[in-house]
């Protein structure tokens, strides 16, 4: 809960920093420490669009001071990715940022956070909950995005930290390192953002054309169908099967579509709060999604 600070000056009349040195950053943020303000870190690779602002909203209903991070992490991009595609749109997030109120904007070259490069870097590895799903088809993905926050957490030391919840895995690989090393943050998952067709709000959208974006909306539409159809008490395996097929006959090529409880462990018997868990390649995007199931208990 946000708490009120004597004497504290109001957003609108704060000049958002914008740092790219790690002293400056610190100084800065020291400064805040000492008036007792209470700080919420928002971490982006920019290219920002509304539920990135979802996230820096969220975050000024948690804390006094927002700190915005922007940073291309190339630890998590494999070789094969759009590490050099990747929409780099730095003055349009600076001019969003501003507007939303954000106080402390971040953006560190790679030199910066990496000075010995990759190869020799330390990383943070999360067992068990980054296995599977995106971690099976992104090797070292989550090596590369727990190392990097970890990085953030250390430097802006935040006392919460707001995360989309279109990256359930992601979400859920921060929570652990979180608790597993002992971290004082609170990490705050915020609802999907999603177009007025249903679409999930993602960076990469912007790779789909106007063809492949008609038909994007039917990832979330299916999905919206397998949920129905799991609450009614259909088998989860034919559900699934089914799914694969409607969003092979949309034209995506589906990477992984799955059925977990909410920690990401396999459904069983006991099971009643689940997600389902959804990504799909459509023309040059790879698309996430994933929608709460609230699954019947077995008759008698």
């Amino acid at each position: 809960m946000l708490r009120c600070v004597k004497n504290f000056m109001p957003q609108d009349k704060m000049t958002m920093h914008t740092l790219q040195d790690i002293t400056d950053l610190r100084r800065t943020l020291d400064e805040y420490r000492t008036r007792g303000l209470r700080i919420a870190l928002v971490p982006t690779m920019g290219n920002l669009h509304a539920g990135h602002l979802a996230l820096v909203a969220t975050a000024h209903e948690h804390a006094d001071i927002v700190v915005t991070s922007l940073f291309v992490n190339p630890m998590q991009f494999g070789p094969n990715e759009d590490l050099d595609a990747y929409p780099r749109t730095f003055a349009d997030d600076q001019a969003k940022l501003r507007e939303a109120g954000c106080h402390v904007l971040f953006a560190p070259s790679n030199t910066a956070l990496y000075p010995n490069g990759l190869d020799g870097q330390t990383r943070v590895h999360v067992p068990r909950v980054s296995e599977g799903l995106c971690g099976g088809s992104r090797p070292g993905h989550f090596d590369g995005v727990s190392t990097v926050v970890t990085m953030l957490f250390n430097l802006v030391q935040p006392d919460v930290a707001c995360f989309g919840e279109k990256d359930y895995q992601q979400l859920a690989v921060i929570r652990k390192f979180v608790l597993d090393l002992h971290m004082p943050i609170d990490i705050i998952g915020v609802p999907i953002e999603r177009a007025e067709d249903g679409l999930a709000l993602s960076s990469r959208n912007g790779y789909l054309n106007a063809e492949e974006r008609a038909a994007a909306p039917a990832l979330y539409r299916t999905l919206c169908l397998l949920r129905d159809t799991l609450e009614q008490g259909e088998p989860a395996e034919a559900v699934l099967k089914m799914g694969q097929q409607q969003l092979a006959a949309a034209g995506f090529i589906p990477d992984y579509l799955e059925l977990r409880d909410t920690h990401l462990n396999p459904v069983d018997g006991t099971t009643r709060r689940a997600v389902l868990l959804a990504a799909a390649r459509l023309g040059p995007a790879r698309l996430l999604d994933n929608l709460s199931v609230q699954l019947p208990a077995p008759s008698a």
